[in-house]
């Protein structure tokens, strides 16, 4: 049985082609993309959550799986990236794309909680953890991915990955789910009680 998507959505095929011109090589995996577009449908009339917008593949995966009354914000603090996503999703008006430090953009954040958060970047995963948890609704979906080692890492990635997934599975408000597939995730829910 094969777990790649048997087709890909068409604003996720803009996106690649439009990462690939643009020399953008660390995009979402398909595998994690699909699951994501189904987590997204779960959560209809959802206010959802991206942290690493990149090119906007996630984001088209995203997009996929919302309803029309589903709301996405996504932040990246580079603006060139952000402008290949803005092209990628074009003028859907479920998303807002925000070029900001995501660490800046929690400390301002005084919105209504997130039913979904997909964490594409250190922040939020390895650091502002604490701070994100807090703004994810009971019930609410949290992933990370890129955690199973890949060549292009960091010195001290492994050493952040070990230390993201030991602390998470022992945090006490959430149901959490490690999974050695894709591109290596963490699913958690957040308690309701």
């Amino acid at each position: 049985m094969s777990d790649e998507p048997p087709q890909l959505p068409g604003r996720v095929r803009t996106a690649r082609e439009l990462s690939r011109q643009f020399g953008f090589d660390e995009d979402s995996e398909d595998r994690t993309g699909a699951l994501l577009r189904s987590l997204a449908a779960t959560k209809p009339d959802g206010h959802l959550l991206e942290l690493g917008t990149g090119t906007g593949i996630g984001t088209a995966w995203l997009l996929d799986g919302m309803n029309a009354s589903s709301r996405l914000l996504t932040i990246d603090r580079n603006p060139e990236t952000t402008e290949v996503a803005r092209k990628a999703v074009g003028d859907d008006s479920r998303v807002e794309l925000i070029v900001s430090d995501i660490g800046e953009w929690l400390d301002r954040y005084d919105g209504p909680p997130f039913d979904l958060v997909f964490v594409d970047t250190y922040r939020g995963k390895f650091i502002e953890r604490a701070q994100l948890l807090r703004w994810l609704a009971p019930g609410g979906i949290y992933l990370a991915d890129h955690l199973l080692p890949h060549p292009d890492w960091a010195p001290d990635q492994q050493d952040l990955v070990e230390t993201f997934r030991r602390e998470i599975v022992a945090e006490p408000d959430l149901v959490v789910t490690v999974l050695n597939w894709s591109s290596g995730l963490v699913l958690a829910t957040k308690r309701s009680w």
